[in-house]
This record gives C-alpha cells, structure tokens and sequence, in this order.
C-alpha cells in the first residue's frame, strides 16, 4: 500500500507541539486496522537548523520541494501573524494546492495560507486572541471566529494548541473513516473526534465538589442512547441536577447548547454508520434518532451541504482512492 505523503514546514520560531502533532497522529503505534502507512516529512525554506519556540534547535534535512509530491501539506503556527509569509513559501503552497494536496493551517498557520491567497473566498478560522488581525488581514475570507476547525474543500484551518489534534484527527477521518479516527484517538489517549463547530473557548470552572463532575458521564450516556428520544429534562435527570443548574453546567463543558450538540452528535453518528455499514437511510435516521429519513436529509443539507446517500458515495469513493 502506498504510503500517504504529509509535509510538516519547519521554520524559526515555529510551535515544537505544532511541529510534533502530525506525526503523533499519523504515525501512532502501533497503527491501528484500517489505518495505512503515512510518511510525515520536515521542511523548511532554507533547509538546516531552526530554534523552536521552547529554545530548542532541530535539523530539518528539506526544503520546500518536499511539498512537490505531498499528498496533505500541513503549515503549524506561524510566529509573527502580524509579518507576511515570504514568497517564495506562498508559491509553494500554491502549487501544492493547484496540484490537489490537502493544505492545512494550524491555528496561526491559517495566516500563512491567506498570505498564498488560498483563504480568499473560502471559510476560515484561526486562534480566537487574533480573530481581529485575521479579519483585518484577509477581508475576502469568510471568517468563523468561533470553531475548532474548519474544512472548505482541500484547505483547512484550525483554532489553538490542542485543536491542532482534532483537525488531524478529523484528516484521518475523511480518509479512513470515524472507526479508524476513534481507534487513533484511544491509542493517543484523547477524546474522540470532535466536530469542526464546536466552540473553540469554552470557560469551565474546575468542578469544586465531586457531585459538580457528573457531566462527562452523561455525555457519554447520551451518546449511547441517541436513537431515544433525549431532551434537558432527560439529562438533567441523569446528572440528578435542576434543569436549570444543568442548562448552565452543559454550556459551560461544550460551549454550546444542548439542541446544538445533540444534532452535531446525531449527525456525527449518523455519519459513522453511513461509512461502516449498508444500512438503509432509513435505518440509519433511527439508529442515529433523527425519526425519518426526511430529517436525517435536511440535517445533512443544513449542516454538510450534502445528501446522506451522497456522503455515502463520496465516502466509499474516497477509501477506494486511498487504498492504491
């Protein structure tokens, strides 16, 4: 099997947990079923040693013709978002982009795909302390100040630090399926895959007594139980609180309301047995607890801009592609 191809830009400054997280990812072991090899490589645009935010110096062995045949091309977070990148990195990137690779930003890398122009037109989101200076800076950009990650076709971008994580999560994902992002993501003792929308600054005030922890667990006691009907009465009662003391302590641990995150867990559910199995739409509207296919399908247009059927044909074509 081929491997996928993944360039990782190097430069000085850069994050050494940016710079580390691709690899992690991609390269856990030992790899899980259904996960193929990937071949991360470092670049840089003078190939040689550069100091890392912590003070460190690393060797980075190439330059940007690293990027020529990458399937994904990954830039961590840029140092100084204020100062544009240089040219000779943007036409790089351009021409991986033009040639079909992924092209992802992480958090203040995002800078660094709109100084190549490919933010133009294209919805984005970068580390919400600098959302000012991004929408200064890239006024053509559809700009969504509030998410972890944001995929708009084959450019990326992510918020800060550890959503660096679930936008690589979410790469893996796309080509392999929410099983194999779900298996990595134990390997990598992290939460499973989260969607893209959820609130990337979230205040959750650590919990001062034991029965103040409760949430996580009925979380996880919802997810199991999406095909019943659930509301905030139901999960207030779980987590033995008021409706209104679990109102307050859900939005405070997602960031976001319960409608919201229950649509974004059914779809997410939704979307995993569209990948793994031949259940029929109308199934998978059940199991998933959207009641009727009809519901699954605005659900989908609303949030996916596509079809469940579609998803599902566009997913199968897409393992097929992967797997040459």
């Amino acid at each position: 099997m081929k491997p996928v191809r993944v360039a990782v830009l190097a430069f000085e400054g850069v994050s050494l947990f940016h710079l580390s997280v691709p690899g992690i990812v991609f390269g856990v072991t030992p790899a899980p079923a259904g996960l193929p090899p990937y071949e991360v490589r470092y670049c840089a645009p003078a190939p040689g040693r550069v100091r890392c935010d912590q003070g460190m110096e690393i060797e980075v062995p190439g330059g940007l013709g690293a990027m020529d045949d990458a399937d994904i091309v990954i830039v961590p977070a840029w140092n100084h978002p204020e100062n544009p990148a240089p040219a000779v990195l943007s036409n790089a990137l351009r021409q991986a982009h033009a040639r079909g690779a992924q092209v992802v930003g992480l958090c203040l890398g995002a800078f660094v795909l709109g100084d190549a122009g490919l933010l133009d037109e294209r919805r984005a989101t970068t580390h919400w302390a600098c959302r000012e200076l991004f929408a200064q800076r890239f006024p053509k950009a559809n700009f969504l100040p509030d998410v972890l990650y944001v995929d708009d076709g084959n450019v990326i971008t992510s918020a800060g630090t550890v959503a660096a994580i679930d936008c690589c999560l979410n790469l893996v994902r796309q080509r392999h399926g929410a099983d194999v992002a779900n298996r990595v993501a134990r390997l990598l003792v992290t939460p499973p895959h989260r969607q893209g929308g959820q609130a990337q600054y979230i205040e959750q005030p650590v919990p001062l007594l034991p029965s103040e922890n409760r949430l996580p667990g009925v979380l996880e006691w919802a997810r199991e139980h999406l095909s019943q009907p659930l509301s905030l009465d139901v999960l207030a009662e779980v987590a033995r609180m008021s409706r209104r003391t679990f109102t307050r302590r859900f939005r405070e641990a997602t960031g976001m309301t319960f409608v919201k995150w229950l649509a974004a867990e059914r779809i997410a559910r939704a979307q995993q047995l569209l990948e793994t199995t031949d259940l029929p739409i109308e199934q998978v509207a059940t199991e998933a607890g959207f009641g009727s296919a009809l519901s699954l399908r605005q659900h989908f247009a609303s949030q996916l801009h596509t079809s469940p059927s579609a998803y599902r044909r566009l997913f199968c074509e897409g393992q097929h592609g992967t797997s040459d």
